[in-house]
């Protein structure tokens, strides 16, 4: 194997490796010494699965031994001794019909490196690196590393030989952001359910105000380092540019003398409802306050970005998670908003207060379905739909506000599905959420009696669409099922079953 070819692969996919990350990746020599090496620290052994297995198909072949023969299946954590971090998952297989009792009384029975295990009983071997790939974590290798789930992880495959004849195949996984000789921010937000603005009349006093929900995926993962020039990398254009435009306005608001370079992992589309625009630029705002050692909290960095000057779910969302509702802004003549703009025209307008959050019930299920219709309106068109709509009827905004208070509210805190979701059908057809549904082609209408009929307890369209989103507790699969017939049938589109999530956006220095 050309492991120069692997690494190249590897960078052009993830960016740039250290030269740290690079000898790991790469060495014929023992991982526990070398890792000792680097941290300063003693490094120990901890195994978490060790039982005899047949070997499969895949083993056996690269074993060279027959499919189903015995083998020892090993699979441990390389960590620290003092603080227990897991530097490295290792995963091996060693054929029990080419050990020494005494070799096999060691692998099996101790925590002892395998490297340490060859060196005590004075075998001759040599490491054959056979592959070096990336490849996103999953929920456990998150779970083992304190990481996010998506982040790149660098992994490894090698065959011990002894004998001329392979001893043991190992599997050796750590994070892309583990070893690295720059300080990096790894920012994971969550996205969002826009279910509704709630007074878009303003009479009160009072104008704006949000109800949305948390959602655990999908969400953006992006990462932020200083650099001398401000760059971005792993993303469309739109986004780039987003991104571009917010950096600058950060970097320049918080007097910060230097650039960053942003790199994204994982995205969200633009205006398809989900919150996108507000989760980038507030994860990309977070990201550079911390590389940078600034401490802001998120409502400044919101209105440094000028997010949050409509509705303040998004904001919300990426600092406390949940079920969110927010009380809006003052309305009229010499208060902080005198028009009926949405959040990408209210610059200068401070994120709304949070008059309520709630965790949201973790056995109820969220199912999306994104139809392939033009995207939600933004931009000119956006400002136009609440120049020509507004104000609305005033007595809609007493039924709506009737509605959350006295049934949306109820239902998300007693835990009764049917009542919540009853009401999230009901907002359907009140205030401004009808007039965004009456601008919407005759098949999202369509698409959500569809899922009501397959069972849903609730649906609505998040924001201004296309996103319908359903609730449910069982037979998603089912709901899910109608809706993407609904749409193969219509144009296509994508479903996602998910969940909400009842935390905000994961921050971590790597």
């Amino acid at each position: 194997m050309d492991i120069a070819h692997c690494l190249n692969e590897i960078e052009t996919r993830v960016g740039r490796l250290s030269p740290m990350q690079k000898f790991l990746l790469g060495t014929d020599g023992s991982v526990t010494q070398i890792l000792e090496a680097i941290t300063g620290k003693q490094v120990v052994i901890e195994t978490r699965v060790q039982k005899i297995v047949p070997a499969d198909p895949a083993i056996a072949e690269r074993l060279g031994i027959g499919s189903g023969d015995p083998v020892n299946y090993r699979v441990v954590e390389i960590k620290t001794l003092a603080g227990g971090d897991v530097l490295i998952y290792a995963i091996s297989h060693t054929p029990l019909g080419r050990l020494s009792p005494e070799f096999k009384d060691d692998l099996m029975k101790a925590d002892i490196p395998i490297g340490r295990i060859i060196q005590n009983h004075r075998i001759e071997a040599r490491r054959e690196i056979l592959d070096a790939r990336v490849s996103p974590a999953t929920d456990e290798a998150g779970r083992i590393f304190s990481i996010g789930r998506h982040e790149p992880l660098l992994s490894r495959q090698y065959r011990i030989i002894h004998n001329r004849e392979p001893l043991i195949f190992i599997e050796e996984q750590f994070p892309y952001n583990r070893f690295l000789d720059e300080r990096r921010v790894v920012v994971q937000t969550p996205s969002r359910i826009h279910m509704t603005l709630i007074d878009m009349h303003g009479g009160s006093g009072r104008v704006d105000g949000g109800v949305g929900i948390t959602l655990d995926e999908p969400g953006i993962l992006l990462e932020v380092s200083a650099n001398p020039e401000l760059e971005v990398n792993g993303c469309d254009s739109v986004t780039r540019e987003r991104i571009m435009d917010t950096a600058r306005t950060v970097l320049g608001g918080l007097r910060i003398g230097g650039s960053v370079s942003v790199t994204v992992r994982e995205n969200v589309p633009s205006h398809i409802g989900l919150g996108s625009g507000s989760q980038v630029m507030l994860a990309t705002a977070r990201g550079i306050a911390e590389v940078y050692g600034r401490q802001v909290a998120v409502k400044d960095l919101a209105f440094l970005t000028g997010r949050g000057g409509t509705s303040g779910i998004g904001t919300a969302a990426f600092e406390h998670g949940g079920f969110i509702m927010d009380g809006g802004h003052a309305f009229g003549k010499d208060r902080e908003k005198y028009g009926f703009r949405p959040s990408s025209a209210s610059v200068g307008v401070h994120p709304p207060p949070i008059i309520a959050r709630h965790e949201f019930p973790s056995d109820w299920r969220v199912l999306l379905a994104i139809p392939r219709i033009p995207a939600g309106a933004s931009g000119s068109k956006e400002k136009d739909i609440f120049r020509n709509h507004c104000p609305v009827p005033v007595d809609e905004v007493r039924e709506l506000c009737h509605e959350i208070l006295m049934r949306l509210l109820p239902g998300i805190v007693e835990e009764d599905l049917d009542l919540f979701g009853s009401s999230v059908n009901a907002i359907q057809g009140l205030g401004f959420k009808k007039v965004e549904l009456s601008l919407q082609p005759g098949e999202i209408q369509a698409l959500l009696e569809t899922v009501r009929s397959a069972g849903a307890a609730g649906a609505g369209m998040s924001s201004f669409g296309p996103t319908i989103y359903a609730i449910g507790d069982t037979d998603m699969q089912e709901i899910q099922r109608a809706a993407q017939a609904f749409m193969d049938e219509h144009g296509g589109g994508s479903t996602l079953i998910t969940r909400a999530r009842n935390s905000g956006a994961l921050v971590r220095t790597a």
